[in-house]
């Protein structure tokens, strides 16, 4: 496996963005974009590329936040810098993101060829855009953790025509029981659509590294996606 850190022309032109590419050895089975929680693109999610890698995938994670603080990693069991991280995602544009996130679909057409698939995974913020993506582009299969604000694009559901799967924790901070009801009424009619419900959990409970993973747990849930895109991607 190969890891390196390269830039994209944006599609709008104003500028270019970093992504980190990890590369398995020999031929890619498909490509997975990997979409960051509110922390930039951290540890975390650098190993969650570096493990894809290693199954075989190429896997590319853009800096979405390079419009408003470009490069910024901040750790989430440090409370401090969460005034940051939340002061940029209140800032943040979900619709650049989505082009963003085409964007980067599309440099990773480029490098495993039109036949191979795309699959994308988000987690937080990143679980929003799997959503929206789901709905926007043309992503394979898609796959959201704990994703914020999803009843924002609900009415979009119809034009969910890819495989998307979501995990919904029960207790999760930022988004309530009645907003997962909202969710569940929209998507269930949806044969496209698998929602797994985890009660107890909280948000963040499948972060591969620090406090908030709950062992047991986000295994089960990673075990899904991994089927998942086993199916879906290659």
């Amino acid at each position: 496996m190969m890891s390196f850190t390269t830039k994209i022309q944006s599609y709008d032109g104003v500028g270019k963005f970093n992504v980190y590419v990890a590369e398995p050895d020999g031929r890619p089975r498909g490509a997975i974009i990997v979409i960051q929680e509110i922390f930039g693109v951290d540890t975390d999610i650098r190993w969650r590329c570096d493990l894809l890698a290693q199954s075989g995938y190429l896997a590319i994670a853009p800096d979405l936040f390079w419009r408003l603080d470009p490069g910024m990693e901040l750790d989430p069991d440090i409370t401090s810098t969460m005034k940051r991280s939340v002061d940029v995602v209140i800032r943040f544009n979900t619709d650049k993101g989505v082009h963003d996130v085409q964007t980067t679909i599309n440099k990773a057409r480029e490098i495993v060829g039109n036949k191979a698939k795309i699959g994308l995974i988000g987690y937080c913020l990143g679980g929003r855009m799997a959503a929206f993506a789901s709905a926007r582009t043309d992503i394979d299969a898609a796959v959201s953790y704990y994703g914020v604000q999803i009843e924002r694009m609900l009415s979009e559901k119809d034009a969910i025509r890819n495989p998307l799967m979501l995990h919904m924790p029960e207790f999760d901070e930022h988004v309530g029981k009645e907003i997962q009801n909202q969710i569940h009424a929209a998507f269930d009619g949806n044969g496209q659509i698998t929602i797994y419900d985890y009660p107890g959990q909280h948000h963040g409970f499948a972060c591969a590294l620090g406090k908030r993973r709950s062992e047991e747990t986000a295994r089960i849930a990673d075990e899904r996606t991994a089927q998942f895109l086993a199916q879906h991607i290659g």
